[in-house]
This record gives structure tokens, C-alpha cells and sequence, in this order.
């Protein structure tokens, strides 16, 4: 393997990973605040739908963003309805967020646009454009003449949607945010022990639709991400199980932002590898079916998911209804 194939499977790996990345970001601030959401999926999935489809309508992709978002919001209070004020299982919310989404999509969007639970193809001001950095390198002919660090900065940190750089930069964001503010600090305390935050005369109820809201902002840039960026329009499921994995890299990072990263990357170069099966091939020697590798990041999370990666521990309050003593 060549250097400059390896880049080239790098940068796929960073874009395959940013909706999972910001997915992961988004149930750890909820999960953070004891409010377990399996919905990540059927929220990016909304937000995917909406994004490409305003898009397409209005053929502004900002408006879709925010499209995205709205939607991805709108679900959001309703898993804090249901979990929070209502006190209901919260597993069960998520899950019926996901079967609502599933069905819901593709019978908006046959109604809307006809073309069997697809949205027409994004292009122009429609889609994000990827960002070219002064000086990189664009002709692919060039850019094998080139010396390793030009190859790196033309194929790795250029050419990126802007969303993929915002993912990278709400890393450090939220460890500041959740470590360093008096409300990342509340945050971890009401998911730990919502009675003693009470207590202290601080409203766990406020806090926790807070991290569920921002959970909601997440996903809807996930959602509108895939739509609008990663792919140039939305396909039915076309989150393709990206919300269940991202639980999975949460739970392999221990509910930490920095490991968050680590492990979506972990995922995201999984999945690229699965688009270039002939450079594996080429690395170890041996034919490989394309169809294990597209299975990896899915075998992984199993393996994550049965505990296998070592003990992680969740906040102790996760899951469970707050109820206010008298």
C-alpha cells in the first residue's frame, strides 16, 4: 500500500466517521444526564429526510440544515416528554422513535416527490461543497508527483464539507463544555445523582431537557449531514444502522468526548475499508469477501455491546425516571 492510498483511505475514513462522531457527541451529553436514547437512529434518519428534501425544494442547503435540525428537535421533546415529564421507559421511547422514522420517511417522501422513497439529487448551492484549503492540490495526476507532506495536506485536511470540520472542533467543545463549565458540572451530577442536584436547589428537569435538546442539535447535523453532504440527496434508511453503532463507540469510549473520537475513527476506517476491499487484499495477500468487511463495523458492535472491551460503566442515575421527594 502506497502512501497516498493510505491517505485516500484515511479521508474516507474521517468522512465516514463525522455523522457517527456527532451522533456519539449527542448521546453523550443525554446519557451524561441519565437519559438513555436509543432514538439516535430514527432522528438522524428524520433529519436526513427533511435536509435533502428542503434542499431539493428550495435548493438552499442551509435551509435544509436547519431543517434538519427542527426535526431532529421535534423528536427530542418528545423522548424528553415521554422520559422526563411523564417519567416513561426510556428505551421504549427511543425505540418507538425509530420504528415512527423508518415508516415515516419513506412515506413522506414517495408522497412528496414520487420517486420511490428518494429525494431528487442535490447539486449546486443544494449541497456542502467541499472546502478546498489555500494551495492543495486538486488533479489527482499532481498529486502522485507530489512530495508525502503536500499528499497529506492536499488529500487529508483539504477537502472537507464544513460540517466534518465542525464535528472535529465540538470534541475539545464538549470536554470543555461537560469538564471545565458549571453546567457540564451539574450535567454529570444529575446523571449520577439527580436527588442531591435537587437538593442543591437546581432544577434536574431543566437540565435534562437541556441535554436532550442539545442531543436534538446533534443529530439534526448527523441526519442533514448524511443527506446533503456525504451523499448527494436521501435514500430510504439511509442512516443504515449509524445510530446503533455510534451507542456502541459511546459505550467503547466510556462516556468520555475524547475517546468518542478515537472510536468513531475506529468505525469510520472499518467502513472504509469496506469500499476498498482491493487494498486489503493487496495488504495481506488473501482474497476477502466484501460482504465481511461491509459486516465489520456491525460485528463490532456486538462485541462491544456483549462487554467484551472491558467494563464500562454508565452514570448510575441512567435510565431511571427522576421523582421528586415531598
Amino acid at each position: 500500500m502506497d502512501f497516498l492510498t493510505l491517505l485516500q483511505i484515511l479521508d474516507a475514513s474521517l468522512r465516514l466517521a463525522t455523522p457517527l462522531l456527532l451522533a456519539c457527541l449527542a448521546g453523550l451529553f443525554s446519557e451524561r444526564a441519565g437519559i438513555f436514547d436509543i432514538g439516535l437512529e430514527g432522528k438522524m434518519l428524520v433529519a436526513a429526510f427533511l435536509a435533502g428534501a428542503i434542499a431539493a425544494t428550495s435548493g438552499n442547503v442551509w435551509l435544509g440544515l436547519l431543517a434538519g435540525i427542527g426535526a431532529s428537535l421535534m423528536l427530542s421533546v418528545v423522548h424528553g416528554l415521554a422520559s422526563i415529564t411523564f417519567r416513561g421507559n426510556q428505551l421504549i421511547s427511543g425505540v418507538a422513535i425509530n420504528f415512527f422514522a423508518a415508516g415515516l420517511t419513506v412515506v413522506a417522501s414517495q408522497s412528496w416527490f414520487g420517486q420511490g422513497g428518494r429525494t431528487p439529487q442535490l447539486s449546486g448551492a443544494a449541497r456542502f461543497d467541499p472546502i478546498i484549503w489555500p494551495g492543495a492540490i486538486t488533479k489527482i495526476k499532481d498529486l502522485r508527483k507530489a512530495d508525502p507532506l503536500d499528499q497529506a495536506y492536499s488529500e487529508l485536511l483539504s477537502g472537507h464539507a464544513i460540517i466534518v470540520y465542525a464535528a472535529l472542533l465540538l470534541v475539545p467543545l464538549s470536554w470543555w463544555v461537560l469538564y471545565r463549565t458549571r453546567f457540564g458540572l451539574r450535567l454529570r451530577a444529575v446523571g449520577e445523582n439527580p436527588a442531591a442536584v435537587d437538593t442543591a436547589g437546581i432544577s434536574v428537569v431543566r437540565l435534562r431537557y437541556s441535554a436532550v435538546l442539545i442531543c436534538g442539535v446533534l443529530c439534526g447535523i448527523a441526519g442533514a449531514y448524511l443527506s446533503t453532504a456525504l451523499q448527494a440527496g436521501f435514500v430510504k434508511d439511509m442512516t443504515a444502522g449509524r445510530g446503533y453503532i455510534a451507542l456502541a463507540a459511546l459505550i467503547f469510549a466510556k462516556w468520555r468526548p475524547w475517546y468518542a473520537l478515537y472510536a468513531c475513527l475506529l468505525f469510520g476506517f472499518l467502513q472504509a475499508l469496506a469500499l476498498r476491499p482491493d487494498v486489503l487484499e493487496k495488504a495481506i495477500g488473501l482474497k476477502v469477501q466484501v460482504q465481511l468487511l461491509d459486516a465489520l463495523p456491525y460485528i463490532l458492535t456486538v462485541i462491544i455491546l456483549a462487554g467484551f472491551v472491558g467494563k464500562a460503566i454508565p452514570p448510575r442515575a441512567g435510565g431511571e425516571p427522576y421523582v421528586k421527594e415531598r
